[in-house]
């Protein structure tokens, strides 16, 4: 006989800037057979959305939303979203799940998320806060912490940090990032998440992050119980409509498309020049790749001057077996970019199929 579902489900979320490996860890987290019933919720920058692709589980328990201002976003697609969730579980519409895992893009402040379960009258008879987990890349994550506020407060408020990227950081990087964490955030426990092949990964305790609930605001800094406050003041007012594709004035989300298959080693050459000269306007790149001569999708990521090894995935995620990337950039032309690209490839951009409600 199943399990009953818990009176008020744990919500935990998973933060972090951009490319610092959410959704590695988020996939890693689901591997494990104790949080094999965990609903998750993806929350991303921009029209097109690809890591619910990337984690490679699709199910009636996994959401995509979407949207420019993520404040928006949590208090209305969001909200709905957990609404409907709870509803299709106590219909048996879908299988059943003891706990939720958001994962939101990384440009998101982690407040509106948070205030979400106090503000909403029908959220907080069914969900309560479970833990926030703040991924910190150790190779870009202090030039984060300075130049993007948004880094400052997923790191503020987390009541786990996890390390990712200290098997490529220099030991210079990684202590000073323990140092801005003590700055920041010194209550939290802090782990690191290797990569699978690396000997220590073995160690990574999944359970302890989604399962062991932690949030407590009383134990946060000053500033980070004062940005919640200020949050919650202004949830029952903040609603209205904003261009998905942009964060501010300057950062601007864009997406790509082919339809015939690439040459990898053309692409790999194009990847390392535009990060080479443009890495540190390259928030993110990632995507999934048709290569020429390979059966199934390679998927790609790159964070700034860094790209890491592409990833062979086990099947296409949909029917449509074509290239798309997506880029998250700041001050650079998308225009320039498109160009460029299509013609290093010698090949036609392709018209993007029409965005589908997830």
């Amino acid at each position: 006989m199943a399990e009953a579902a818990p009176e008020f489900t744990p919500v935990s979320l998973i933060t972090g800037f951009l490319g610092s490996g959410k959704t590695t860890l988020l996939q890693r987290l689901l591997a494990d057979p104790a949080l094999a019933d965990t609903a998750v919720l993806i929350n991303e920058f921009g029209e097109v959305g690809l890591d619910h692709h990337l984690l490679e589980r699709i199910d009636a328990r996994t959401v995509l939303l979407q949207s420019g201002c993520l404040c928006c976003t949590i208090r209305g697609e969001l909200a709905d979203a957990m609404r409907d969730l709870h509803s299709r579980r106590a219909r048996g519409a879908v299988p059943p799940f003891r706990r939720l895992a958001i994962e939101s893009t990384g440009l998101a402040d982690p407040f509106p998320v948070l205030t979400t379960l106090h503000a909403d009258p029908v959220l907080r008879h069914h969900f309560r806060i479970g833990n926030v987990i703040t991924t910190l890349d150790a190779v870009n994550g202090a030039a984060q912490l300075d130049r993007h506020g948004e880094s400052v407060k997923q790191l503020a408020i987390a009541d786990r940090i996890v390390l990712t990227k200290t098997d490529l950081a220099e030991p210079a990087a990684i202590a000073a990032l323990h140092a801005a964490i003590a700055r920041i955030n010194p209550a939290a426990p802090v782990s690191r998440v290797l990569p699978l092949w690396h000997a220590e990964a073995l160690a990574f305790d999944a359970t302890t992050l989604l399962t062991h609930d932690a949030f407590d605001l009383a134990q946060r800094s000053e500033a980070a119980r004062d940005w919640f406050a200020a949050e919650l003041a202004t949830a029952p007012r903040h609603h209205h409509a904003h261009d998905r594709n942009r964060h501010g004035a300057d950062i601007e989300a864009f997406t790509m498309h082919f339809a015939e298959p690439l040459d990898w080693a053309d692409f790999g050459v194009w990847l390392t020049m535009l990060l080479n000269r443009h890495g540190e306007r390259v928030l993110r790149v990632k995507g999934i790749l048709a290569v020429a001569g390979s059966e199934t999708p390679v998927a790609v990521h790159g964070v700034q001057h860094l790209v890491h090894p592409p990833v062979h995935m086990r099947a296409w995620p949909d029917a449509a077996r074509h290239s798309r990337l997506v880029f998250i950039v700041q001050g650079l032309s998308p225009d320039t970019i498109r160009r460029s690209l299509a013609a290093f490839l010698r090949l036609p951009l392709a018209v993007p199929p029409p965005v589908s409600a997830p």
